[in-house]
């Protein structure tokens, strides 16, 4: 009952609760059922291993600095608590994945209900385009792509639900860019689920059996690749190649995974996938320099950032990119916690998708301990199975954090959801013996430290390239 309801709220969460819910939404069904969900999820808590991960304690802290940022770094005591409490149903996902998707069934069944979200979306995205040729589409006032969709913003009925997205183009007509509702209302945000979701697809393919896999995974695969299209976001098609690279380099190595990257890359753009619009650092250089002004506002506000949600009121848009975001938002209080997020995350699912990274399965000792981790029962998985599954989901994050470079999303769902993911696979490999243990809390904290350290710094030396170059 448990998962199912869990699977049920991030589905709501993933489609709007205006899609689902319509008017009802005004009673705060999306609140109930989180509550709902919650105390069906307590008796999990003691089966389960999330009160091992760093990634648990790096969340309540992130919690804290979206507190405090709103709190202190924007002298707002009471809209404090309104953003922590808009905060925490995104932090939830890791904690739901973890509690109730333990088992290869369950991962593709969550999975499935990513990809029924991305089918929702482009159902509806093509239909209004071919009933009402764009009419419903959110428009904006200049040819500038740096504006974020306003959602629900219709030039006929204000409530009605938009899946389009209107953007001028370079030749003086108009783009019309798929979109989904609430927090992936621009087709950006839209574009980066879509890659998250592509390389989780192929958990349903099956080695040796290619009539199969031909039936079911390649239209599924068709499906996401026109939803990539119709986004028409240079975000997504940079974050496709990321993973095209990664996914080919042990295969074919770095130089042929190069060429088929900039192959797909050429080919992309003389099917017109980004609506027109240059790939290049000059047109670029808006971006850069909201990048700046992002950590020029780091500077002012260095402890607790300037406000969780803030920085877009504050300049007039995002910086439109989740490192600088992060940084001016929640300051080095804040990106702290991130970091300590993303470090075990990408260590754990690196160790599990490595070609080495895996040894056959073997006994594990029990323990006894009051409060030792009950692993659920085993489910038959070899050695390939928990391999492959890893590969995806750093696949999957390796798409999310290539779009994070250009969109504002540190924050959101589907990067704890796909945390959740990550620590799910890697506990497989523990319970059956495939797999060191995660790193002790000292080194993962040394380590987050690092990377916390050369963040900044780093985007720094980024900006300045760039400035170089345009």
């Amino acid at each position: 009952m448990a998962f199912f309801l869990a699977l049920l709220y991030l589905a709501v969460a993933f489609l709007g609760t205006q899609t689902v819910f319509g008017p009802l939404r005004l009673y705060h069904i999306e609140e109930l059922l989180l509550i709902l969900v919650i105390s069906f999820s307590l008796p999990a808590l003691q089966k389960t291993f999330v009160q091992k991960t760093v990634q648990s304690l790096a969340l309540a802290g992130l919690s804290m600095a979206v507190f405090l940022s709103v709190a202190i770094g924007f002298n707002y005591p009471r809209g404090a608590v309104t953003q922590f409490v808009d905060f925490l149903p995104n932090a939830f996902a890791y904690f739901l994945v973890v509690l109730h998707c333990k088992t290869k069934l369950r991962l593709q069944m969550l999975i499935l209900v990513l990809f029924g979200v991305c089918v929702w979306v482009i159902v509806q995205g093509t239909l209004e385009l071919e009933t009402t040729g764009g009419i419903f589409a959110t428009q904006v006032s200049d040819d500038s792509d740096l504006h974020e969709a306003a959602p629900e913003v219709n030039l006929v009925d204000p409530n009605a639900i938009t899946y389009l997205y209107a953007q001028p183009s370079s030749e003086g007509g108009v783009i019309y860019r798929l979109k989904g509702q609430e927090f992936l209302s621009d087709p950006n945000d839209f574009g980066q689920l879509l890659v998250c979701v592509l390389p989780l697809i192929f958990i349903f393919w099956r080695p040796k059996r290619t009539v199969r896999n031909l039936l079911i995974v390649g239209p599924m695969i068709a499906v996401i690749g026109y939803g990539i299209f119709f986004t028409h976001s240079r975000g997504a098609l940079l974050a496709v190649m990321g993973v095209v690279f990664v996914a080919f380099r042990h295969k074919i190595g770095t130089v042929l995974s190069v060429i088929l990257g900039g192959g797909l890359f050429i080919g992309a753009m003389a099917l017109n996938v980004t609506g027109g619009r240059e790939i290049s650092a000059s047109a670029g250089s808006d971006r850069t320099a909201l990048w700046g002004d992002g950590l020029q506002m780091l500077k002012g506000h260095p402890i607790f950032g300037v406000g969780y949600g803030e920085m877009a009121d504050l300049l007039g848009m995002t910086a439109h990119n989740s490192v600088i975001v992060c940084a001016a938002e929640l300051g080095l209080f804040g990106l702290f916690f991130w970091s300590l997020f993303l470090f075990p995350t990408m260590r754990d699912v690196l160790a599990v998708a490595s070609p080495n990274g895996l040894t056959d399965a073997v006994p594990v000792p029990v323990d006894e301990s009051p409060l030792a981790y009950a692993a659920p029962r085993m489910e038959k998985l070899g050695k390939e199975d928990v391999h492959q599954m890893g590969r995806l989901v750093m696949l999957s994050l390796v798409g999310f954090l290539v779009a994070a470079m250009f969109l504002s999303r540190a924050f959101v769902m589907t990067l704890f959801l796909l945390g959740g993911l990550a620590e799910v696979v890697f506990q497989m490999a523990l319970d059956r013996g495939m797999i060191t243990p995660r790193l002790p809390f000292g080194r993962t904290l040394a380590y987050s430290g690092i990377l916390w350290i050369v963040m900044i710094p780093g985007m720094y030396a980024i900006i300045r390239v760039l400035n170089l170059l345009h």
